[in-house]
């Protein structure tokens, strides 16, 4: 197939560019403003300010409030330094809001707002002024953009905007260097992002990097080398001071839920789902893709953009797949995917356009315009979106649990995000993502928890006292279920071998429960017992109410350990 009446972009002769296409006039600015106003009604109407946060949100935001509050990145007020929050930069941005009168919660949504917005607006500009497109053809992809998952990490205070931005800015560059030329501020500036990008999320280091393999794949050594020097001086140079000092202060070089998540193996049931992810993103996209693949004067051109999106999913092997919450770890491949779109959606759109007939063609492709955004907001509403904004039965029991916090109380929980968040509590992360001395030992022991003797004991299990562990995951050989269920064995066995009281099975069904044990002891325990067997239990995957199953006077399950 070849594609019609084309003229050079850059150095690409893909498709005819008007003469001035890539200047932004006034429309331009007022389809931005548009873009605000439509985005922030979007968020609005989306996010639910009174929802908590995610729990791996809420961990993030503790490390935060311990830094405000100066006693430095740790995970219990006075223990030594702990990376649990892999979001490293934007940890600092939560941080410095909340030193200034902030609570934690606003600072992390107010930064990811501000981002989303920036990152839509991107995506338009980067359509306009490097591949000169008409202002119709950059309203589709912003607008995707808009309306996609970005709402959901708002709201459930996920820094995964920022992180996408930061890509973005990134992407945006390397792109200006292959269509238009080096610049030595386009390539310096490069090299910022990038270390930027990798300060955000490590796997930035693995996203910038596949940036430069793109370039290397479509313009050859000698046109990538200044880029490349650039990314060595600030990723490796610059990066590799800040990787010996986080060494030296964290004691350990990578961050310590890689030490749980990753464990030296490969995760092909993340890899998978994160092919499913980047496919669900990107499927109205993905589809030009496919079509602009059929021209063969720019297949190799539209294989090196997809180099960076395909490569970073792909590198997800090298993790579990927990917490990938609305497929946040995949996102910020979706704007590299929007802002690369453009050569296939115009070659397409070149051929199909019949030449004598244009100011039909035109009128048309106004009511395609308008078809095009709503089916692509239907299409986010009922293929990526779900409602993740239930209250949280967790966050009830935390929050009644502050008014102890004063007296150096201990929680051993699996569940270490809203828990020790709202509560204050000193915590012990029981699976041990913000616990070295459990991620480097393979898990929780009793003689662990004897150190501290836990004043509550929670956890997240699959059975209950109405009805025993299903026999299927019990034989299950999947080496994530099997520490799951030895780390249960272990907290059960050593809460009630010390006498705990049972206080509550919250679930929504028997099959899913959370288990609240309460060491009998000291003073506060009848208290503590009274409060959460009194708390309005939301359940957080669907919002109902929850039973208490530890009142039911059935037997209690016989389990192997």
């Amino acid at each position: 197939m070849n594609t019609q009446d084309t003229k050079q972009v850059g150095r690409h002769s893909f498709w005819q560019v008007p003469e001035g296409s890539r200047q932004l006039c006034y429309v331009d600015w007022g389809i931005a403003l548009l873009f605000v106003l439509v985005t922030l009604g979007y968020v609005v109407g989306v996010v639910r300010l009174s929802a908590p946060p995610a729990e791996d949100a809420a961990i993030l935001m503790r490390y935060a409030v311990h830094l405000a509050e100066g006693h430095g990145i740790v995970w219990n007020i006075g223990e030594r330094p702990v990376d649990g929050a892999t979001d490293f930069l934007f940890m600092l941005m939560v941080a410095g809001l909340v030193t200034v009168g902030l609570p934690a919660e606003l600072a992390a949504r107010s930064l990811s707002f501000v981002a989303h917005v920036a990152n839509v607006l991107l995506v338009y500009f980067a359509f306009r002024s490097l591949w000169g497109a008409p202002w119709w053809g950059a309203v589709v992809p912003s607008f995707y953009l808009a309306v996609a998952t970005g709402a959901a990490y708002i709201s459930m205070c996920f820094g995964t905007p920022v992180f996408a931005l930061c890509a973005s800015v990134a992407w945006f560059l390397i792109l200006r260097a292959i269509l238009w030329g080096h610049t030595p501020a386009n390539t310096l500036a490069f090299g910022a992002f990038a270390l930027v990008t990798g300060l955000v999320r490590p796997e930035g280091v693995i996203l910038t990097f596949l940036m430069l393999l793109a370039v290397l794949f479509l313009k050859g050594w000698r046109e990538a080398l200044p880029l490349v020097i650039a990314w060595a001086v600030f990723v490796i140079g610059i990066g590799g001071l800040y990787f010996l000092w986080r060494w030296h202060y964290f004691g350990y070089p990578l961050p310590n839920p890689f030490y749980k998540k990753g464990g030296g193996m490969l995760h092909f049931d993340g890899l998978r789902h994160s092919y499913v992810v980047l496919g669900a993103f990107g499927m109205p996209f993905l589809l030009l893709y496919a079509g602009g693949l059929l021209f063969q004067e720019m297949r190799r051109f539209l294989v090196g953009l997809l180099i960076p999106p395909f490569g970073f999913a792909t590198a997800f092997v090298l993790i579990a797949n927990e917490m990938n919450i609305a497929g946040r770890y995949q996102y910020p491949a979706l704007p590299l995917l929007l802002m690369g779109v453009a050569p296939a959606a115009w070659a397409l759109y070149r051929w199909l356009q019949p030449q004598p007939r244009r100011e039909l063609f035109r009128t048309v492709g106004i009511y395609v315009l308008f078809a095009s955004l709503f089916l692509l907001l239907v299409y986010s509403r009922t293929v990526l979106y779900r409602s993740w904004f239930h209250p949280d039965g967790r966050a009830e029991v935390a929050k009644k649990l502050a008014q102890f916090r004063s007296k150096g109380y201990w929680m051993a929980v699996s569940e270490a995000g809203l828990l020790p968040f709202y509560s204050g509590w000193n915590a012990i992360d029981t699976w041990g993502l913000n616990d070295p001395w459990i991620a480097h030992h393979g898990g929780i022991t009793q003689e662990y928890l004897e150190r501290y003797r836990p004043h509550l004991i929670m956890f997240h299990a699959y059975f209950s006292p109405v009805v025993p562990t299903n026999p299927e995951r019990r034989a299950s050989r999947d080496p994530r279920v099997i520490q799951w269920d030895w780390m249960l064995d272990t907290l059960m066995q050593y809460a009630e071998q010390r006498g705990y009281i049972l206080a509550a099975v919250y679930g929504e069904t028997p099959y899913d429960t959370h288990y609240y044990y309460v060491r009998p002891d000291f003073p506060d325990a009848e208290a503590i017992v009274k409060l959460i067997r009194s708390t309005r239990y939301i359940w957080y995957r669907t919002g109902m109410p929850c039973a208490n199953y530890a009142l039911l006077e059935l037997k209690t399950p016989s389990k192997e350990p």
